[in-house]
């Protein structure tokens, strides 16, 4: 599927593969392997998307009538809204959104408010609009407990209150964690003054799910200009920063129990923690708009990635570099997800069912993990 022609006369790509909610074929959940054989396992999808009404009206609202300096997210919703049917999955926190996880043998979603979610605005309104999305997919994983569970959202722009917020998810919303759509006007969490949030993080013992966007304003052109702002670089790009200043900003030095989740396997940082070890003499950092700002890691760097930082599948059913994430962070560390509804296709489920690992590692990929890391069963 492509972007309609934006304010900029330009054409964008958005990576949507699904199937038809109408046409898809009826597949049990539970586990159940295509050749019919019962799986010793429940698929848990750790990254799937969803949008309330109101937000979407929100951001349709901000586009076209105040719109900030963030090309990248003109482009991108754009692109998302202008899909009648991506929406209406999108929105969809009932029936059709669990005939579409049965059609393809996906038996329980966590739920991530989509990007850029609600860091686009002032503080006030992303707070309110995180307010509202939080209490609606709360209800939706009541009606649904066996099937759905969320991550809470939060809104940066405001430290002290997204900190409030996840306390309110995690205590009285049942949520199980923290989203947030990376960069916040260009500002990552690395920065001294969200250590609120982190701290907030690290005492509800929730995780931080840092999903990408694209990058902000001034780092975006290279991307758009070549129409690679979103999946096919511009994401992984923004996430490997901003993962990367966290752990150089010396944040897992002073909150150690603190959980980082990012997904896409790992945004390509697993394949070079040797480099980045190697290359650790040069993570003393200039500092931040100017502020003196020296660092000196306890730890290697690939002991954060080892220790901190899960990863997850999304969009990456591909064998070699599964095998290899797990090898090198622990089967512990890798979790299961779809990236539903921006990839949903059966053949992804089918060839990590094919996976040539252990039954014990295929259930920690699939179920385990995923339920251990955001308490799922409590």
């Amino acid at each position: 599927q492509e972007y309609p022609q934006g304010h900029q006369n330009t054409r964008r790509r958005l990576f949507l593969r699904h199937v038809p909610a109408a046409t898809a074929a009826a597949t049990p959940a539970s586990g159940t392997l295509s050749m019919g054989k019962k799986a010793a396992y429940q698929r848990i999808a750790c990254e799937e998307a969803f949008i309330t009404p109101d937000l979407a009206r929100a951001l349709w609202d901000l586009v076209d009538h105040n719109p900030p300096d963030d090309p990248g997210f003109i482009s991108m919703w754009r692109g998302i809204g202008s899909s009648q049917e991506f929406m209406a999955r999108l929105q969809d926190l009932g029936e059709g959104r669990l005939h579409d996880m049965d059609s393809v043998g996906v038996d329980k979603q966590l739920l991530l408010l989509t990007a850029p979610g609600v860091q686009v605005f002032d503080a006030a309104t992303g707070t309110a609009l995180a307010r509202s999305a939080n209490d609606q997919l709360a209800e939706a994983c009541r009606r649904h407990p066996g099937r759905l569970a969320g991550l809470t959202a939060i809104a940066p722009q405001d430290p002290a209150a997204a900190a409030a917020e996840l306390e309110r998810g995690m205590r009285s919303l049942g949520l199980k964690g923290a989203v947030v759509n990376s960069h916040t006007r260009g500002e990552y969490l690395d920065d001294p003054k969200y250590r609120v949030i982190f701290e907030a993080a690290e005492a509800l013992d929730a995780p931080i799910y840092i999903h990408p966007t694209p990058p902000p304003a001034p780092m975006i052109e290279p991307y758009l200009a070549r129409g690679l702002e979103g999946p096919l670089a511009g994401f992984s790009a923004e996430v490997y920063l901003h993962t990367l200043a966290i752990i150089t900003s010396g944040a897992l030095d002073r909150f150690p129990n603190l959980k980082i989740v990012i997904g896409h396997l790992g945004e390509g940082l697993p394949y070079l923690m040797y480099r980045l070890d190697y290359m650790q003499h040069h993570a003393a950092r200039p500092g931040l708009r100017g502020k003196k700002e020296s660092t000196r890691l306890k730890k290697k760097i690939s002991d954060y990635l080892r220790e901190n930082i899960y990863i997850t599948t999304s969009g990456m059913a591909w064998a070699p570099a599964i095998r290899f994430a797990q090898e090198v962070l622990g089967v512990e560390r890798v979790l299961y997800a779809m990236d539903y509804p921006y990839q949903f296709d059966k053949a992804e489920v089918d060839a990590t069912d094919a996976l040539e690992i252990s039954d014990a590692d295929k259930k920690k990929l699939y179920q385990t993990n995923a339920e251990e890391l955001f308490c799922l069963n409590e």
